[in-house]
């Protein structure tokens, strides 16, 4: 029995005929399209997105139910006409407001009322406050914000930039070390032997 139910099921899906749904979707105003929004049919497996535009397109049956839902816009229904003599239909939708309106909360500090009363109460007032007198300027706060205080923009700017210059350096030959290199010595003797290196009055 389950087998002859599906297979009338699938018999009359392929009796109704398919037609192309296409449309714009559009705010409650008119005047911006909203993409993202999921449009599908219930129970069947088939369903889209409208693109950045609001566009979308997909195929239906005659006779199905189209859902169209958005985050914090009011769920719509389209039920496609059983007798469509075109095999296209269009539509421009407009997706009215969902407004929710939630209940006042109050953030207490301490999980009740009388809990927040007792500690208030068991504080001492004449307890001595530590007070410096140079607030946030002074050369220890200074110090140990700048040892906490992470690197500026700029800062990761010349970082990466030097990382790329030595992979490139890297990539394309080894990099160079002076010492090591019979030219750069020619040219340091040679140097000397002119006095380019003599303290000039």
């Amino acid at each position: 029995m389950l087998f002859l139910g599906a297979f009338q099921a699938n018999a009359q899906d392929r009796e109704r005929k398919v037609i192309q749904l296409s449309g714009i979707i559009l705010n409650a105003d008119s005047t911006d399209a909203v993409p993202g929004v999921n449009i599908y049919v219930p129970k069947k497996g088939r369903g889209t997105s409208s693109g950045r535009y609001g566009y979308f397109s997909m195929p239906v049956l005659e006779g199905d139910s189209v859902v169209f839902s958005f985050i914090g816009l009011k769920r719509q229904t389209f039920k496609v006409p059983n007798n469509v003599e075109d095999d296209k239909i269009s539509l421009i939708l407009t997706m009215q407001v969902d407004e929710i309106s939630l209940a006042e909360i109050e953030v207490m500090p301490y999980p009740t009322e009388d809990e927040f009363k007792r500690q208030v109460l068991a504080m001492n007032y004449e307890a001595p406050m530590a007070i410096d007198t140079r607030g946030n300027m002074s050369p220890e706060t200074l110090l140990r914000w700048a040892g906490e205080m992470p690197a500026s923009a700029n800062e990761n700017w010349r970082y990466f930039q030097q990382g790329q210059i030595l992979q490139i350096q890297d990539r394309y030959g080894p990099r160079p070390f002076t010492l090591m290199d019979p030219f750069a010595w020619s040219k340091f003797i040679q140097s000397i032997k002119r006095g380019d290196l003599k303290k000039k009055d």
